[in-house]
């Protein structure tokens, strides 16, 4: 069984943002670069985005925080930006607006979220 566990965004210096596991909601903000490529593909980057071209992606870590603030991943989820509507993308280019992800932390059986997670499960969509 796990204790102190946490969850946070992945960023390639490592986890940023941890939040308890169990808080009612949580809420990132951060950057990233959008830029479409010959092809007529958008392409994304940043410290939040991992993966090869047309592979892009974001990620939540879970783990447990020790005592001394070290952070030991036992779960990992993939927010696949292949999976967001291109023409959603440039409306929050276009219209100054942010990209909102949506979605439950937790599986149907309450276990921490984790793979890849696509829709249904994750809802993309557009804010200002």
């Amino acid at each position: 069984m796990f204790e102190n566990v946490h969850v946070g965004l992945r960023h390639r210096n490592g986890p940023v943002g941890l939040l308890p596991g169990d808080a009612d909601a949580a809420h990132w903000q951060l950057e990233l670069t959008v830029r479409q490529n010959p092809d007529e593909e958008l392409d994304f980057g940043g410290p939040y985005v991992y993966g090869g071209r047309g592979e892009r992606a974001l990620g939540l870590v879970w783990g447990t925080l020790d005592r001394d603030d070290s952070f030991d991943v036992f779960r990992a989820a993939k927010l696949r930006l292949s999976d967001v509507d291109s023409k959603l993308v440039q409306e929050a280019l276009d219209g100054g607006k942010r990209l909102v992800c949506s979605l439950g932390l937790t599986d149907e059986l309450g276990f921490p979220r984790c793979a890849s997670v696509r829709p249904p499960n994750v809802e993309w969509s557009t804010a200002t």
